[in-house]
């Protein structure tokens, strides 16, 4: 299905779109981030840190490592601020780089077992259709931010993959 290079290849996405977005959030004071804009987590903060929230759950069942301390209700108030988000983002882009740079075929063609407490049962899946999950999982909520980003009046940032520059 998919193999260690598309996985690096958007390990690398992940990370040239958070450092993007963080440019245009700068900019904004923590009102703006926090206001509710309709979205499915509400405002722009709260959909970072539900995607935070979903990168830790899943690099948790990938790599063995810790994984969100709180469920998806309380996701989106991770992080009351941008700078504490940020740092939180650093650490997970370095974290899902460094697996990504280790996941062999074996790993993406081997079925993963884990509770899924979204769906309140034992869950198996192939390892590489998460994996893929994963990266659409960052895209689709990153592409909502990106609509609350334009709707508020700010510009936002390149998404097109191919724009990606090759030292990310």
């Amino acid at each position: 299905m998919i193999d260690r290079e598309y996985c690096v290849i958007m390990a690398r996405y992940n990370l040239w779109q958070n450092n993007q977005l963080h440019v245009f959030l700068n900019v904004m004071d923590v009102d703006e981030l926090s206001q509710d804009r309709g979205a499915f987590f509400g405002s722009i903060l709260g959909t970072l840190n539900h995607l935070i929230w979903g990168d830790q759950i899943w690099m948790s069942r990938f790599d063995g490592g810790d994984g969100p301390a709180v469920g998806i209700p309380e996701s989106i108030g991770m992080h009351a601020t941008l700078d504490e988000w940020r740092k939180a983002r650093t650490g997970m882009d370095a974290r899902i780089l460094h697996w990504a740079g280790g996941v062999n075929d074996e790993d993406l063609q081997r079925d993963m077992t884990w509770f899924s407490g979204a769906m309140g049962c034992e869950v198996t899946r192939n390892a590489g259709l998460l994996a893929t999950h994963f990266f659409n999982h960052q895209t689709h909520h990153r592409g909502q931010i990106h609509a609350m980003l334009t709707a508020s009046g700010s510009k936002a940032p390149v998404t097109d993959l191919f724009f990606m520059p090759d030292d990310i």
